[in-house]
């Protein structure tokens, strides 16, 4: 049999012969390659079953792979269920604790470049107003550059800071301010 180089639809064909396993005895033809009327590539049987394998078609494989691609998609796309990472005393350093999270967030907006997000700075009540609203927005700035370096457009991302004025816990102890030294991460 003699195949041409140039011809998408015997390559596709051979393709399709070689991922289904190709268990059986029966070639693949021209003619089978070439069956279709409409230019559509039809569903090539690589096996009758006579071996004890199942007959396998184009069709199928090509479902089956589509099933794969949908399930890492979904895998990959998920809104991660952690939506807020904290940060130390007094500093907009992104912690090795929080990095893990950061790149499921990544990961997400990678996923859905149409998806926008808003990233709130917080501060616990030490400090004057002007002092942790300031550290509100350099924290949230942390998190916006840990994104962008990790290709999520800045166009895509907005920074609000709270500074102190919504405190996730109130309290005035360790406590309460370490639970208030973050930044939520909201789409």
């Amino acid at each position: 049999m003699e195949f041409k180089k140039y011809s998408k639809t015997l390559f596709f064909g051979a393709t399709l012969a070689v991922l289904a396993g190709c268990g059986g005895n029966d070639a693949v033809t021209q003619d089978d390659v070439n069956a279709s009327t409409d230019g559509q590539v039809q569903p090539v049987i690589t096996s009758d079953g006579s071996n004890g394998d199942s007959a396998v078609n184009g069709e199928q494989l090509g479902q089956e792979a589509q099933n794969l691609q949908d399930q890492a998609s979904s895998a990959i796309a998920a809104l991660p269920e952690v939506e807020t990472v904290y940060f130390d005393f007094d500093t907009s350093v992104i912690r090795d604790d929080s990095r893990e999270v950061l790149d499921l967030h990544v990961a997400y907006l990678n996923a859905n470049p149409a998806q926008n997000v808003v990233l709130e700075g917080h501060a616990d009540e030490r400090g004057t107003r002007e002092y942790n609203n300031a550290l509100g927005e350099r924290r949230g700035n942390a998190v916006k550059n840990y994104f962008m370096v990790q290709g999520v457009s800045a166009d895509r991302i907005e920074v609000i800071s709270y500074g102190e004025e919504k405190p996730a816990v109130i309290g005035h102890n360790n406590a309460a301010w370490s639970k208030n030294r973050r930044v939520e991460i909201k789409y």
